[in-house]
């Protein structure tokens, strides 16, 4: 962007939930064709969010319609990340208010993420579809480690969800607590938790704790982007389902429900859907304008 280029219009929305004061807020630039990488970084510094969308050409044979296919990149305030699926969800809300519902499909850094918009009653609820996901084992050391960055003692885990790093766009640790005690007492070692998952190329942690067969809460610790934690977290919602799966804790086709925000007083819910046969896993939820 040059030094006369005007700013491109900023928009403000917030992803996994009806209401401007729940979920998570993103910044979303409908077009940023004229922005290099450091005035998109400068954007999602100053807006603070977690992250920020940047819209632009979509590249050559991406599919859809050329009004519905985007190319799409995310930045933290710190960094650019491959796949944010709460900026995705509140991009493709964005785009439905101005366009209407329907199919979007972005190219992301981490592949072609398809999107599907739908409005009933004035509501706006976007799914994205997963890049094929994977689920690897974390080494004890490294474990070890995250768990002294949290302090969490190791008794304090449930024992039915082993720890995994999982990925369905971006790289998660998921960690389950046995108890929403546990789960509620977040006060970690910032600097030590995002040492050890620039290591690791973590984006988050994905704590989770089990409410019911298909109900959990969850809350992300976000060091590495500069967030204490992040309020709605669509891609390790991805990634999770990916894990529970794998490991056998929910069926091969599910519905799950997360619930997050709530210790942080900005409530937000994200659907889980997984689909027998195939690996890629979907995430939906609401969204809205801010302001």
């Amino acid at each position: 962007m040059t030094m006369n280029a005007p700013r491109p219009e900023v928009l403000r929305y917030t992803a996994f939930s009806s209401d401007p004061a729940g979920g998570n807020p993103a910044g979303v630039v409908l077009d940023a064709t004229a922005l290099d990488d450091g005035d998109m970084l400068a954007i999602a510094a100053d807006l603070g969010y977690s992250e920020s969308a940047f819209l632009t050409a979509p590249p050559e044979g991406l599919g859809g319609r050329e009004e519905r296919a985007y190319g799409i990149r995310y930045f933290s305030p710190r960094a650019e990340v491959p796949f944010c699926g709460h900026a995705t969800v509140a991009t493709a809300v964005a785009l439905a208010e101005r366009a209407g519902p329907g199919k979007l499909v972005f190219a992301t850094r981490a592949g072609t993420v398809p999107v599907e918009v739908t409005e009933e009653n004035g509501t706006v609820r976007a799914t994205l579809t997963s890049v094929e996901p994977y689920v690897e084992e974390i080494a004890d050391a490294d474990l070890t480690e995250a768990l002294a960055a949290l302090h969490w003692p190791a008794a304090d885990l449930d024992p039915a969800f082993p720890p995994r790093i999982a990925f369905a766009g971006a790289r998660h640790l998921v960690l389950a607590a046995a108890t929403r005690a546990r789960l509620a007492d977040l006060s970690y070692d910032f600097a030590c938790l995002e040492a050890l998952m620039h290591r690791l190329d973590l984006t988050t942690v994905q704590l989770v704790w089990r409410e019911s067969a298909t109900v959990f809460h969850v809350r992300d610790p976000f060091p590495v982007g500069g967030v204490v934690e992040d309020p709605a977290t669509g891609a390790a919602a991805a990634a999770f389902g990916a894990y529970a799966r794998e490991l056998g804790l929910v069926p091969d086709a599910a519905v799950l429900t997360l619930h997050q925000g709530e210790d942080l007083g900005r409530p937000g819910e994200l659907t889980v859907t997984l689909r027998a046969g195939d690996p890629r896993v979907r995430v939906g939820g609401t969204g809205a304008r801010i302001g």
